[in-house]
């Protein structure tokens, strides 16, 4: 992935994939990933989301990596916590309480720095990887935190009338990419809205991905 286009992006504070609020379609379907308190969430391309302070309320631990290391520490300055803060391989780990993000390259996370993972959530992480990177992604996503529930929220759109990202990821390349590891289901399909909404007619999707026995 381009580090330097996501740098730049942070820089220039051209983050539309920010929301103010934490997303709607994580709220509504949380329970059905049947997760109690003290139990982990791994938020890849985590950003500056404000559904990492809503899944800390949750009771549960939060993981998280970032390309942008102000975005982290935004993170930590916005809950009032002084995180730890250690470099571990090249890449920078900021921990306080429940949560631990990371600073650094999404590719050179392992098992290791992240540890036991139940669900990973991504709503803006595969939308944002190029079509020819997704493969690669959700491989690296399925090997560090293992075949474990996902809860995926993306895009499907003509790719024609924008230029990712957030790049559309319709149905059957959710399927292309997860089938063989997890069973696939559509829980929520609306109207995008934001600035992709007034863009082009988008679908936000919501989808349960739960491993294969």
């Amino acid at each position: 992935m381009e580090q330097d286009f996501w740098q730049a992006r942070w820089r220039e504070n051209r983050i539309g994939f920010h929301e103010d609020t934490p997303n709607t379609l994580l709220t509504r379907h949380f329970a059905k990933l049947g997760l109690h308190a003290g139990q982990s969430v791994f938020v890849p391309l985590c950003g500056k989301a404000l559904d990492l302070d809503w899944l800390c309320a949750q009771g549960l631990r939060v993981s998280g990596i970032e390309f942008n290391q102000g975005a982290v520490e935004e993170v930590f300055d916005r809950q009032g916590l002084a995180p730890q803060v250690t470099r571990e391989e090249g890449i920078t780990r900021f921990h306080a309480g429940a949560l631990t993000l990371f600073a650094g390259d999404f590719f050179a996370l392992t098992s290791g720095h992240i540890g036991q993972v139940d669900v990973v959530y991504d709503r803006a992480a595969l939308v944002a990887v190029k079509p020819e990177d997704r493969g690669a992604y959700a491989a690296h996503i399925n090997r560090i935190a293992g075949p474990v529930q996902q809860f995926l929220v993306g895009f499907d759109y003509d790719q024609s009338l924008m230029q990712g990202p957030p790049f559309s990821v319709p149905g059957e390349t959710v399927q292309a990419l997860y089938q063989e590891t997890h069973s696939i289901t559509l829980v929520e399909e609306r109207a995008a809205d934001g600035r992709i909404g007034e863009r082009c007619n988008a679908l936000e999707q919501a989808w349960l991905l739960k491993p294969l026995a």
